[in-house]
């Protein structure tokens, strides 16, 4: 479906009623991450996933707040202004996680419950920055399918890869689908965008934390940081999951995702 925010298309899906459950993606991917969570969750929930500008059907629009995760969290917001739901349970993977922070600086007072799936709340090292920029130069000179091929290795887990290589195959596909300005403005949100530890105390909404055991991007050490830091929150590991945990070990997210969501109702 096709609604528009902050004066451009965006894409998203709508499945299901009960608890509005919002999904961000991560990069450089589309709202079809979240594709084994829409709908298939095991209690009531409307759950939503939505491109990120510059991503699948939502377009990137002019510049400004094009490259910025203020932006993306900004068009989430006006999507559910669109859709007329006031609170959600926000649930943002890697980058989307990102935006899950900014959207908790912006528009704190719409957010029932956080989900950070494989993420972590430090900005980019300088090392880490000069490795954007190089992706950005890779992706204006060979396109996304040059980026999909850089970055899958560490996307999925080792076990992923032995186990299940259409998965691997259908990720990859994905990522190549990407626009190449739409990876460009991405990547300028990712290296620009700022420190969310001290955002981390400022939690005081339940908040869930996932990650793969095997996740090489944001290793499990990030996600523990997180947990200290988020007062109440509740960690989850995901064995044999790497980056995309929701993708790799889809009913055991389901499973935890969802007790998580009934512990919601029952408060």
């Amino acid at each position: 479906m096709i609604s528009f925010a902050n004066g451009r298309a965006v894409g998203y899906d709508d499945v299901g009623t009960g608890v509005p459950v919002l999904f961000l993606h991560g990069f450089p991917h589309n709202r079809s991450l979240w594709s084994p969570q829409l709908g298939a969750l095991a209690v009531d929930a409307r759950t939503i996933g939505m491109d990120l500008r510059g991503f699948g059907e939502s377009e990137l629009g002019d510049a400004g707040l094009a490259g910025s995760v203020d932006g993306y969290a900004d068009d989430a917001a006006a999507l559910l202004d669109a859709l007329n739901v006031d609170k959600v349970v926000l649930a943002g993977l890697s980058m989307g996680g990102y935006a899950a922070f900014a959207f908790w600086r912006r528009h704190r007072h719409r957010v029932r419950a956080l989900v950070l799936c494989d993420t972590r709340a430090t900005a980019d090292a300088e090392a880490a920055r000069r490795a954007r920029v190089e992706m950005q130069a890779l992706a204006a000179e060979k396109g996304s399918i040059a980026v999909a091929n850089q970055m899958i290795p560490g996307m999925v887990g080792k076990t992923t890869r032995l186990k299940n290589p259409e998965l691997v195959d259908e990720l990859h596909r994905m990522m190549s689908l990407a626009p190449a300005d739409g990876v460009h403005a991405a990547l300028d949100a990712l290296m620009t965008r700022p420190d969310s530890t001290p955002t981390l105390a400022t939690i005081d909404v339940p908040t869930l934390i996932i990650v793969g055991d095997e996740d090489v991007l944001t290793p499990v050490k990030d996600a523990q940081g997180m947990h200290l830091a988020i007062a109440g929150s509740r960690l989850e590991i995901i064995a044999g999951a790497g980056h995309v945990s929701n993708m790799e070990r889809p009913a055991a997210f389901n499973h935890i995702l969802s007790e998580f969501l009934v512990s919601l109702t029952a408060q």
